[in-house]
C-alpha cells in the first residue's frame, strides 16, 4: 500500500479525499499544520506527498521548497488559487504535479499512481524486482555488507550501524545509541555518538550535506535508509 501525506487544512475535505484514496490501496496520514507535515517528513518515510498552497503559518510554496531541500518525496500540489504563478512557481521549487481544485478524485489518484509508477513506488512490484538494500547484515558472521563488500567496523561502529539497521527507516536519538550498544560506555557523550556517525559517512561514502544513508534529524538524532 502507497503511503502519502496530505498537508490540508480543510480538514473535511482531507477525510473526504483519504477514504476515496484508501479505495485505491492509498494510505493517506494528514495534517492541517505545515510545520507538523514537515516533522512528519523528518521522522516517518512516505511514497508522496498531497500539498495545499493556502496553509496556516506558512505558504504552501515556502512548504513545497522545504520539503525538496530535506528530501526528494514526490509533491503534488492540489490547491483552490488560481493564479497561474503560483503553479509555475510551485513546479520550479520542486513539485512533481499541480492540481487546480475543484477536481474530480478520480483525477488525483490517476496523477498519483503516475507519478509512483514513474519512479516505481507504487506497491505492485514483484519480490525479484525490488531493489536489494545497500547495507545488509549477517547476524551469523557478525558482518555488515555494504554493497556486498564487508565493512571494517571497529566494536563501537559495528553496535551503532548495527542497531540503526535494525530500526531502519525510524529515527534512532543518540541516548538510544548509547544505552543500546554494549561496545559504548554509558558515560559517553553525545558529540562522542556524533563523531562515530561521522566515521561511519565516511565508510559509506556518505555526503553529509546531501547524505543517502544516514540522515540528521534535527533535534531527535539519525536516521537510516539502507
Amino acid at each position: 500500500m502507497a503511503k502519502v501525506l496530505m498537508i490540508e487544512d480543510d480538514e473535511e475535505l482531507a477525510e473526504i479525499l483519504s477514504e476515496y484514496l484508501h479505495r485505491f490501496n492509498i494510505e493517506t496520514i494528514n495534517v492541517p499544520d505545515p510545520f507538523l507535515g514537515l516533522s512528519e517528513l523528518e521522522t516517518h518515510e512516505f511514497d508522496l506527498v498531497i500539498l495545499d498552497l493556502s496553509l496556516p503559518g506558512m505558504d504552501g510554496l515556502e512548504v513545497c521548497e522545504q520539503i525538496r531541500k530535506r528530501s526528494d518525496v514526490p509533491i503534488v500540489i492540489s490547491s483552490a488559487r488560481s493564479d497561474l504563478t503560483d503553479k509555475i512557481v510551485g513546479l520550479e521549487k520542486g513539485a512533481d504535479d499541480y492540481l487546480p481544485k475543484p477536481y474530480d478524485p478520480r483525477e488525483l489518484v490517476a496523477r498519483i499512481k503516475s507519478i509512483l509508477r514513474r519512479i516505481g513506488r507504487d506497491g505492485h512490484r514483484g519480490e525479484d524486482e525490488k531493489k536489494e538494500a545497500d547495507l545488509r547484515i549477517d547476524s551469523d558472521t557478525k558482518m555488515i555488507y555494504f554493497k556486498n563488500e564487508p565493512l571494517h567496523l571497529t566494536a563501537a561502529e559495528y553496535g551503532i550501524l548495527s542497531y540503526m539497521l535494525e530500526h531502519a527507516n525510524e529515527v534512532v536519538s543518540r541516548e538510544d545509541l548509547i544505552y543500546s550498544v554494549d561496545a559504548i560506555h554509558e558515560e559517553s557523550s553525545l558529540k562522542s555518538i556524533d563523531v562515530i556517525i561521522s566515521r561511519i559517512r565516511h565508510k559509506l561514502s556518505d555526503n553529509p550535506k546531501h547524505p543517502r544513508y544516514i540522515r540528521s534529524v534535527r533535534g531527535l538524532g539519525y536516521r537510516l535508509t539502507p
